[in-house]
């Protein structure tokens, strides 16, 4: 099947890339900028990124707020907000993954909105003005230092939504591999099936004719899985250089240009860390077997293709191949079902598909292909 491919495209995010370009930051801050240095639980004063940034930012007016969580939520973005109005910040430098990112796109937007910042992350209200803001990636996952998009949380609703605006893309990114020397193997691990899974979303749908698009997904997703078969050298510069910029082109907007996306397992997975608190990451790796099982149908197409360009196994029916994608998630030692996870919950799915509900009709997946009753059948297959 061929169709009509449209679209408009442009990233304005300066990356500077490679070992040893955190020296690049102080070409790329604003002179004269009044700067917050946003960052999460603190590994960045272990490992020595901490020091680095302090003698880039001497001579600069900035301060800094620290603690933005995993999963970021408002109730500690709003500290952070109330100090940049406090301190007349006009420059958010975020250091860290993609929790850091999205929490200072929140921030940048929220500076210059004068109601409930919830109400942009809602949609209630649209992005009409935000700060400038610059990235230090340490952390290879999400993608977000490339695009406009941040997802965000509100614990005292169990909401965790997605918002974006060009107004939240990035001024500048440093994406250094060095930065992930430290990093724990399940934060690795998690990143790996997030980027994955990120390139899948917009690759497992049906053929549309797009040869560019489809190869370059191909490519970003037959790295990650060389990436997972070569998690033992997790430590060489090759692997993680390799790692940070296939995380980078799963989520830098090109691989989905025009063609057909389904991010349901990204919708339902949300919902598992809302209500279970578990690593994005994970739930991508326990929702999206079950939901390609209930999808095949629809996705055997591209499935066959997955088999033959990105596994090298050319003549799998779909199903062997989304086998090959539970052993590489196992390989990763990372879950493929609610118990996995450590969850034991007898009444789960009814949970989950409660919190689903609440924003109205559920309708997944391209082309809202997943109706209710499938979106209860892909629940109740992980939380078996």
């Amino acid at each position: 099947m061929t169709t009509a491919i449209r679209f408009d495209h442009h990233n304005a995010t300066r990356i500077c890339f490679g070992a040893g370009r955190l020296s690049a930051l102080g070409g790329l801050l604003p002179e004269h900028a009044r700067i917050l240095l946003l960052y999460g639980g603190g590994s960045i004063k272990r490992n020595g990124i901490y020091e680095q940034l302090c003698q880039t930012l001497a001579g600069h007016d900035w301060n800094e707020f620290g603690g933005v969580t995993p999963n970021p939520a408002v109730e500690v973005l709003n500290d952070a907000l109330t100090q940049i109005r406090a301190t007349r910040r006009d420059f958010i430098l975020a250091v860290g993954g993609g929790s850091v990112i999205d929490g200072a796109k929140y921030l940048a937007a929220a500076a210059h909105y004068d109601g409930d910042s919830w109400d942009l992350v809602s949609s209630k209200a649209p992005v009409a003005a935000a700060l400038p803001m610059g990235v230090v990636l340490t952390l290879a996952a999400t993608g977000s230092e490339a695009n406009g998009t941040a997802v965000i949380s509100r614990l005292s609703s169990q909401d965790k939504l997605t918002f974006r605006s060009p107004l939240l893309q990035p001024r500048f990114a440093v994406l250094d591999p060095d930065t992930l020397g430290t990093l724990p193997d399940r934060q690795l691990a998690n990143g790996v099936v997030d980027a994955f899974v990120h390139a899948s979303e917009q690759y497992l749908t049906y053929p549309v004719g797009a040869l560019v698009q489809d190869g370059c997904a191909e490519a970003v997703l037959r790295a990650l899985r060389q990436l997972a078969q070569r998690f033992d050298e997790r430590h060489a510069l090759d692997w993680r250089q390799n790692m940070m910029w296939a995380a980078n082109q799963a989520l830098s907007g090109s691989i989905g240009l025009g063609v057909p996306q389904d991010w349901a397992t990204h919708r339902i997975g949300r919902v598992l860390t809302a209500l279970y608190g578990i690593d994005h990451g994970r739930t991508l790796s326990i929702v999206q077997p079950a939901l390609l099982r209930e999808a095949v149908a629809e996705k055997a197409a591209k499935l066959r293709q997955m088999g033959e360009r990105v596994f090298d196994a050319p003549g799998s029916v779909p199903e062997q191949v989304i086998e090959r994608m539970v052993q590489l998630y196992r390989q990763l030692d990372m879950p493929v079902t609610l118990a996995d996870a450590g969850v034991a919950d007898a009444d789960a799915a009814n949970q989950v598909m409660d919190l689903l509900r609440r924003d109205g009709a559920i309708r997944l997946g391209e082309n809202g292909i997943l109706d209710e009753g499938r979106v209860a059948r892909i629940v109740r297959a992980f939380c078996a």
